[in-house]
């Protein structure tokens, strides 16, 4: 069975963040990074060499492949800043519908900036979301 390719590293947030070009790219990662460090209780944790991670879970599939992965997270990317958001949004249409300009993938929140979102709408949707995956997944926190 292969490995999650996407695993705790050993680079800094720090570092990451300071070679973020765009200042307001940068201001943007730091304002999410203290969101979900406050909404998780966890630190930030870089996965991979660009996703900042908080908190984790194990997944075991029916298919028996199994892994460990991050509850909540983001990375800013050339086009958007990608939320992770580990349990889709099928349950946050009425959140959603109050947040701004985003779109989503499957489990991935695209924003174009946080000027565009509602800070409040962003926060609850995030806590609601580590919340759920954390009672699933028999997660204290």
């Amino acid at each position: 069975m292969a490995e999650n390719k996407t695993q705790p590293s050993q680079l800094t947030v720090t570092s990451f963040f300071a070679a973020i070009e765009n200042e307001q790219s940068r201001k943007d990662c730091k304002t999410i990074a203290a969101l979900m460090e406050e909404i998780t209780g966890e630190p930030p944790v870089m996965w991979g060499p660009a996703i900042v991670g908080f908190g984790q879970y194990h997944y075991k599939y029916a298919s028996g492949r199994e892994g460990d992965f991050l509850i909540v997270g983001f990375s800013p990317r050339k086009q958007n800043l990608t939320l992770y958001i580990m349990d889709g949004f099928s349950n946050y249409d009425v959140l959603l519908s109050k947040l701004g300009k985003y779109k989503t993938g499957k489990s991935c929140l695209y924003l174009k900036s946080l000027s565009d979102v509602n800070m409040e709408v962003l926060r609850q949707l995030i806590a609601e979301s580590v919340h759920y995956m954390r009672t699933k997944n028999h997660i204290e926190g």
